[in-house]
């Protein structure tokens, strides 16, 4: 009950302010009656008893401040009494509020929204069950890359590995949807029936894969995305059990996924349908699945990677022709997905928390300069009778609504990063789709935006409540200590060589870019519209409608108006393609018989000089050399370099896929093309001819023509602007078949550096903030030193120093800290640039040229902040000055 009533007591006094007041008067005149009543009975007066009554209650002016002191609604009055004063005076400094507010915003919306995106990929467990427990099985090569896995492999962990719950294989798979609607080409997978189990997920409606769905030859089952089952099907229940047509085959589906399911291993698959590989099949053997697996409960990653390791050489040292030397390695899931990207996010988040610490010792030292002016005001308080910590409970609150302000200016600068940095991440960085705005980005904001209001408003409040009330009462605010000067100005100083950590890492990212797109990607990109054409249907079964239907869309596509060359290619460079196989030549009078890795691209006549791929040697692939004329191959440069440094290739043989394949006679020699990466130099390439049976490639009993290929047209004018005419021209011939991946070759290009240029858009946007609020600091500082050195300043022109020797002094002071600033910052820059070294391409983390034009960009800035203060210390009227004084 006594809980209740100071309950009760205390939601009166907060909500009637003047009952209460009346209750503790009433209370005290109580009290004072009762002790005067007490004194009369002993016998004196009524004059002499109040007054005795009087001394012992101890005045009622006080004992009724003491009684409204106690209880806790006097500590939530308290709180409110001091916002208000603190709204009172951030209202009276509006310039100094907007300053600071937007500051804060600046830097607490850049963190929050980078953290939005670090959070699910580097933080957050992946979204299913047990997460922790899903690995990912490698098979290394001898030289470090990665093989992918073969279904071989994948039985025998299945059938002897006992570290596993589950094991799954899968592949992409792009299927395209015919029926009532436009013909679609999906995004999907083809995965062993323990695909899901591995990741802990079922299907909603329907059922999962079963074992007797993934056997050769099985019925044709799929199911569908919610995405997918929504945009089709119009989310009907009765999906289950429809047959819908894919590549021309009838497939049911079985289930449909739920709606928050994410397929992190391939964002943009929408079905799923069995693999249904079997032992018998020449590509059992093929390294082209992904394995994965659910470990079992308690056991650890490290054993369960001896056992794979230990299976998978055992049988890979008894099938040498499948496997050279290999290593099976095991990671969790997370940390594959994550690799890539891991390094690149840890330095953008090591980036923005500059910029916010920048932000925060901005404001501070503007708290600083705010504490100067108000000295004479936190002296007066302290005269009437406020403590040392009644000021700083007072400025901390002042700081904390500040800080408050600025987080949520700081969460609409947030959303508006999170768009940015959703539309401007590259392709394949993962769980993309996670990115947004939700609880925990509010909760890490708001945690945020209370720490900088504790830890950076503490110094500007003790350095107010050491202040000397007696002198600042006389003095006010025309002078400053020395220890608050040199405060500000380290604090500037730090602001600078923050600054300059942040516009080195930026200029050497933007150098490295440059030197990227200056690397010679083996073509000439301007003017090419690209776009890949996929066949579909079972009258595509037999070669020769493949390879009819190819030269006839071709053909459409060449009377296009406005089209100066087109062509068709297997791969297309940078475009994410690898079809890679095996080229092994014959002997030589001078060099043994060798095989070599290399991109085989089968093309048709026309396509070098669509590209405009140099010649090197010999001749290119024409008309004459298909049908039945003998086969023939063109070689990259470097491929000819390596495999005949001391003779002629022109002539020599080579057989592409299987030893005992068809053998090529080499008929030229063409220029390097870069197929994976601008950084990398993997450029060994081999060129056959396509839409004839030449490009053929036997692996045991079958042959096959190439399904999909690339378009690539070369225009006279924007490329882009004939992509509607180009795709209605295929059309033309078969409508039911997909153009997909429409983009002109200078995206490709830029495409390529995505990853790069993406951290080098934030790193800019962060050097630059770093040098607005660097910039902002000097001035801030230069700017109180003039107005607190007025008098000084006066004085020195009174005694006749001139208007140089006053604006040299407050330039001088201001390229001062700039200069320590930057000494400071340099030997930060270098240990900081490791970092990003792996990120840089052709220049060195300790680049001169670098370094030095980030040195003089500081120097033109800090001139700039400088000349305001200065100009206005020139102007400075001794006469006044001293009058005033």
């Amino acid at each position: 009950m006594a809980l209740w009533r100071q309950l009760s007591r205390g939601l009166r006094v907060l909500t009637n302010r003047s009952a209460a007041d009346q209750d503790v008067a009433d209370e005290v005149q109580h009290y004072l009656d009762e002790a005067t009543g007490e004194h009369l009975a002993r016998g004196l007066s009524q004059d002499d008893a109040l007054r005795a009554a009087r001394l012992e209650l101890g005045g009622v002016t006080h004992v009724t401040e003491q009684v409204r002191g106690y209880g806790w609604e006097n500590v939530v009055d308290t709180v409110f009494a001091d916002l208000r004063y603190a709204a009172r005076r951030l209202r009276a400094a509006p310039g100094f509020t907007a300053i600071a507010v937007l500051t804060l915003a600046l830097g607490v919306g850049a963190t929050t929204a980078i953290f939005s995106a670090v959070n699910p990929i580097l933080v957050e467990p992946l979204p299913y069950p047990s997460s922790a427990r899903i690995m990912t099985i490698w098979e290394m090569r001898g030289d470090g890359g990665r093989n992918g896995g073969t279904f071989a492999v994948y039985r025998e962990f299945v059938e002897r590995a006992r570290s596993f719950d589950a094991i799954a294989v899968l592949k992409g798979w792009q299927p395209t949807m015919t029926g009532a609607a436009e013909p679609e080409r999906l995004d999907g997978q083809r995965v062993s029936a323990s695909y899901f189990r591995v990741l802990g997920a079922s299907p909603v409606l329907g059922r999962d894969f079963q074992t007797s769905d993934d056997r050769l030859n099985g019925p044709n089952v799929v199911v569908l995305s919610d995405a997918l089952w929504r945009r089709r099907f119009d989310r009907d229940p009765a999906v289950v059990g429809r047959q819908i047509t894919l590549d021309d085959n009838l497939y049911a589906v079985v289930g449909v996924m739920p709606r928050g399911f994410e397929n992190v291993l391939s964002p943009s698959a929408e079905l799923w349908a069995p693999l249904q590989y079997d032992m018998s099949q020449g590509r059992a053997w093929g390294h082209h699945l992904r394995t994965m697996g659910r470990l079992q409960p308690g056991i650890a990653l490290k054993h369960a990677a001896q056992e794979v390791n230990a299976l998978g050489q055992a049988l890979a040292a008894q099938h040498p022709e499948a496997y050279g030397r290999a290593e099976f390695r095991v990671a969790s899931l997370h940390d594959d997905l994550t690799r890539s990207v891991k390094p690149a996010l840890l330095v953008i988040v090591g980036a923005v928390s500059l910029v916010l610490v920048i932000a925060c010792v901005n404001v501070t030292n503007l708290l600083l300069a705010r504490g100067v002016h108000r000295r004479a005001e936190f002296a007066l308080r302290a005269a009437l009778g406020a403590g040392r910590s009644r000021l700083i409970r007072q400025l901390l609150t002042e700081n904390l609504l500040l800080a408050v302000m600025g987080g949520v200016a700081g969460m609409a600068v947030a959303v508006l990063g999170v768009r940015a940095l959703v539309a401007l991440s590259p392709p394949g960085l993962p769980r993309a789709g996670a990115i947004g705005v939700d609880r925990t980005m509010f909760a890490f904001e708001l945690g945020i935006t209370a720490l900088i209001g504790v830890a950076f408003g503490l110094m500007p409040a003790l350095q107010a409540a050491r202040n000397d009330p007696h002198r600042d009462l006389q003095h006010g605010s025309r002078g400053t200590g020395g220890a608050h000067r040199r405060t500000r100005s380290a604090l500037v100083v730090g602001e600078v060589a923050l600054a300059l950590v942040l516009l080195v890492s930026s200029g050497l990212l933007l150098r490295s870019l440059e030197r990227l797109f200056a690397v010679p990607v083996g073509f000439e990109p301007s003017r090419v519209l690209t776009m890949q054409v996929q066949i579909v249907g079972h009258r595509f079964d037999d070669s020769s409608a493949t390879y009819r239907f190819f030269d006839e869309a071709l053909e459409a596509v060449r009377r296009v108006p406005g089209v100066a060359a087109a062509a068709l290619t297997s791969q297309l460079p940078l475009s994410g393609d690898m079809d890679e196989y095996g080229a092994h030549f014959e002997a030589t009078p001078t060099q043994p018989a060798q095989s070599y890795s290399v991109f085989r691209y089968a093309v048709s006549p026309g396509y070098l000089e669509a590209m405009r791929i140099p010649l090197r040697r010999g001749r290119l692939i024409d008309e004459h050399d298909r049908g039945g004329a003998p086969l023939v191959a063109l070689i990259s440069e470097s491929l000819a370099r390596s495999r005949f440094p001391a003779e002629s290739p022109i002539g020599q043989r080579l057989r592409i896929g299987p030893n005992d394949g068809p053998p090529y006679t080499i008929v030229g020699v063409v220029g390097d093309v870069k197929q994976m990466s601008l950084a990398l130099s993997e450029s060994d390439a081999v060129y056959i001819t396509a839409s004839s049976p030449s490009a053929t490639i036997r692996t045991g009993p079958w042959r096959f023509a190439d399904r999909v290929m690339s378009l690539v047209v070369r225009t006279h004018g924007d490329a882009a602007a004939l992509a509607p005419a180009i795709r209605q021209a295929v059309w033309s011939i078969d409508k039911d078949q997909p153009v997909v991946r429409v983009a002109t070759m200078n995206d490709m290009v830029a495409a390529s550096a995505a990853e790069r240029r993406f951290a080098l858009i934030l790193f800019e946007a962060f050097a630059l903030a770093a040098l607005v609020l660097a910039a902002a600091g000097i001035y801030g500082v230069l700017s109180g030193s003039v107005a607190e050195r007025t008098r000084e300043i006066g004085v020195r022109a009174a005694l006749g120093a001139s208007r140089a020797s006053i604006l040299a002094l407050v330039v001088r002071q201001g390229l001062g800290l700039a200069g320590l600033g930057v000494a400071i910052g340099l030997a930060g820059a270098a240990m900081a640039s490791h970092a990003i070294e792996a990120m840089l391409f052709g220049v060195s983390r300790l680049d001169p040229v670098t370094y030095l034009s980030v040195i003089a960009l500081l120097a033109g800035v800090s001139m700039i902040a400088c000349a305001m203060p200065a100009w206005r210390a020139v102007r400075v009227d001794p006469a006044s000055t001293l009058r005033a004084e």
